[in-house]
């Protein structure tokens, strides 16, 4: 995917069509920032001792989408793909061995599952629960949003130290 490939966001229409295509334009950036890249650039750490890598962003960002949507909004309870380790530790950032084509397969599914539950909820209004706190979708898209933008911020950052690549 290229540039040109991300979904444009809609500039005029109700709030739904906003938040979603703001949300699908930043997964589209995630896209893009990898795009290219041998399996070792993508595992690739940002510097020492961070842990940040493409690979592990999209790790990171199948586990949100499946946490938010699937859980919180849609009480599944289903369990993470990249859950803590016995040292308590989130794994989605353990990339050395890991499959990029499978992290690619499960984060698309998870975003793909993510909007059809979008789509069928009746308004922004529905009500989900994260932990005690009720949460709605109008908060949670807002929240992917922002969750998306800042790691999409720390994914720049990373191509350009692979190979000088940069852009929106």
């Amino acid at each position: 995917m290229n540039e040109e490939q991300r979904t444009p966001p809609v500039l005029v229409g109700d709030e739904r069509a906003t938040l979603t295509s703001v949300l699908q334009w930043q997964r589209d950036t995630l896209m893009v920032k990898c795009a290219g890249l041998t399996p070792e650039q993508l595992r690739r750490k940002a510097v020492a001792p961070s842990e940040l890598s493409l690979l592990g962003l999209v790790r990171h960002l199948a586990d949100v989408e499946r946490g938010w949507f699937r859980n919180a909004l849609g009480g599944e309870g289903v369990p993470y793909h990249f859950p803590k380790n016995a040292a308590g530790e989130w794994t989605d950032f353990d990339v050395e061995d890991a499959d990029p084509a499978e992290a690619f397969r499960i984060w698309e599914d998870a975003c793909a599952r993510s909007r059809a539950i979008v789509e069928a909820a009746e308004s922004l209004d529905v009500k989900g629960r994260d932990g005690d706190e009720e949460c709605s979708l109008h908060y949670i898209l807002a929240h992917m949003i922002e969750e998306y933008a800042r790691h999409n911020g720390h994914a720049d950052l990373l191509r350009e130290a692979i190979d000088g690549v940069t852009g929106e």
